[in-house]
């Protein structure tokens, strides 16, 4: 059975405000005069050009050009910022660290140090001026992956411009201790929580891959589809580097897999994990599945051989008929 959104978070979250805690992200500081000249050389975008208040969304890889994780950068003027999914956190710091020789460079855990609480939605900006010190118009000004120091409750608070939820919005880091105090005040605010089904309804109609879930260690960003928002094609080496280029250009960006959508009929209930055919033959493996409100039946997201990526390619997942669909599924309606 697949989860049901709730339909009325679900349309506040689209037009006007919706929280969640983010407790599946970790937070890493790097400070120091080398911060981005350091991790230049390690990550796929382009750290170096980052200005005080912008960030940028990236991925670290093996030589062999496979995934370590993918994370956001922010900086934040005196240190970077970098959020990456949590259980990949302690592999993340003990190789960034492992190449600190002369640079000057710190690295530092923050996680247990922040409560974060996404906030998301058309009204966002207007509820989120209301509870930390900056308004309106600054925070719709802020720019994707852009970043700003604010205060709430008398405390210091990080807010960051979003859209890895699936809706552009904010992830607003405040002082641990401050959590149950904001998720009040948001909700005084008329802002609606979002449980975990209808967080990742909206995740997955938009299209966006979740590090282990839609993406591991054994993908290169191409299968997943992220080079556009996460590769640099005009900055220096980087780790992975030779891999990613050899596929493109001497490739001509032809890879074995590519992560697509599957829109699926209304009774079906694949799980994750479900095997995806053409005819007698395997040819890949769903890794997201979600009921769609917008489309009024499921949606998934999974890997297929190159010769399916199509859109409008016939399949089938767990016996259900599916159709290729490119990313993102038709744009979310509000009812």
């Amino acid at each position: 059975m697949i989860p049901r959104p709730d339909s009325h978070a679900y349309d506040a979250a689209l037009a006007g405000t919706a929280f969640m805690d983010r407790p599946d992200r970790a937070w890493i500081v790097v400070s120091g005069n080398d911060r981005r000249s350091y991790l230049q050389g390690l990550f796929t975008n382009d750290i170096e050009a980052l200005t005080a208040g912008r960030g940028c969304y990236t991925a670290y890889l093996t030589p062999q050009g496979r995934m370590i994780a993918d994370l956001w950068v922010y900086e934040l003027g005196d240190v970077l910022l970098l959020s990456v999914a949590r259980e990949v956190k302690a592999t993340i710091l003990e190789k960034l660290d492992q190449f600190i020789f002369t640079e000057d460079v710190k690295l530092g855990d923050v996680t247990e140090n922040f409560a974060a609480i996404a906030v998301i939605g058309g009204e966002a900006a207007a509820v989120l001026s209301g509870i930390v010190a900056v308004d309106r118009a600054t925070l719709e000004a802020l720019p994707e992956h852009g970043s700003l120091r604010a205060e709430y409750a008398g405390q210091p608070a990080i807010v960051l411009r979003t859209t890895d939820t699936g809706v552009a919005g904010y992830d607003l880091l405040v002082d641990v201790g401050a959590a149950a105090s904001l998720r009040a005040a948001l909700h005084a605010s008329g802002a609606v929580a979002l449980n975990a089904a209808t967080a990742d309804a909206i995740r997955v109609q938009a299209g966006v891959p979740k590090f282990h879930v839609d993406m591991d260690e054994d993908i290169i960003p191409l299968e997943a589809g992220i080079q556009a928002r996460a590769i640099s094609m005009t900055k220096g080496c980087y780790v992975g580097q030779e891999v990613i280029v050899r596929v493109l250009h001497r490739g001509h960006g032809r890879v074995a897999k590519r992560l697509v959508g599957l829109a699926l009929p209304e009774d079906a209930t694949p799980a994750r994990g479900a095997e995806i055919r053409a005819g007698d033959k395997a040819i890949g493996t769903v890794t997201s599945v979600a009921w769609s409100i917008a489309l009024g039946h499921p949606v998934a997201l999974g890997y297929v051989h190159r010769d399916f990526v199509a859109p409008g390619s016939r399949v089938s997942v767990d016996g259900y008929d599916a159709v290729v669909r490119s990313l993102p599924f038709d744009a979310p309606v509000i009812r």
